[in-house]
């Protein structure tokens, strides 16, 4: 198992649970013009969200955002909902999971926990304000927000399942509950993320010293060798 334990570890090969409602999900057009124009109100749907808010975004601001008419909306989509959840599908893949893939056992372990860590930030910065958004639909939606619980776990116990690989290894302290462990420094990762990219401060915050702040807290928290 590679050693990647940090909060965008997905690659075990077990499929994360999505975000998404699928009662909520249609269908894509048969047609290109109509996959198309799906895909224009698609994102126009994700502006229009980020810019205004889930509860105060409206309809007329989407088709007018898609320049094009409310019939043509409800062609594809049949209310607010349905589109958030269309935002969703597209979104969540990139927006969670940035793309790194495994690398060797043979690794430096606080390399490939630094890259983790790195690429994860990035995804967050990436799509800020869409994560903001995420905190206000799930004030309001009972539904997302046990969605988001269990993708939220499925981290948990990945990072878990890593840093008990890396006890075995004799890298990570092995007085530590893996579990445990994993629930606070994957929870460390998120928050402060949020708090940094989309809560922000009053001074600019550089990113090199959120990834370094943040993994050296991870292999200092685990005990790496070189890092007690």
């Amino acid at each position: 198992m590679a050693t990647t334990v940090s909060a965008s570890d997905d690659w075990d090969g077990a499929p994360l649970p999505s975000l998404v409602n699928p009662a909520l999900l249609r269908e894509t057009p048969a047609t290109e013009r109509g996959a198309r124009r799906r895909s224009t109100l698609i994102a126009a749907a994700r502006k229009v969200f980020e810019r205004s808010g889930y509860l105060d975004a409206r309809l007329t601001d989407i088709t007018k955002e898609a320049k094009c008419s409310t019939g043509s909306f409800y062609t594809y989509f049949k209310n607010k909902e349905e589109i958030f959840a269309a935002v969703l599908e597209v979104a969540q893949q990139e927006m969670l999971h940035p793309g790194m893939g495994r690398l060797p056992d043979s690794e430096d372990p606080y390399a490939v926990l630094e890259a983790s860590n790195r690429a994860y930030l990035e995804a967050y910065r990436r799509n800020a304000k869409l994560m903001a958004l995420l905190e206000q639909v799930a004030s309001v939606d009972r539904t997302f927000r046990e969605l988001r619980r269990r993708r939220g776990e499925a981290f948990v116990h990945r990072n878990a399942r890593g840093i008990a690989d890396l006890q075995k290894r004799g890298i990570a302290d092995p007085g530590l509950d893996p579990m445990l462990a994993s629930r606070a420094l994957s929870g460390m990762v998120s928050r402060f993320a949020f708090s940094v990219f989309v809560r922000g401060g009053d001074h600019p915050v550089d990113f090199e010293q959120v990834v370094y702040t943040v993994t050296r807290i991870w292999a200092n928290g685990l005990r790496f060798p070189g890092h007690r």
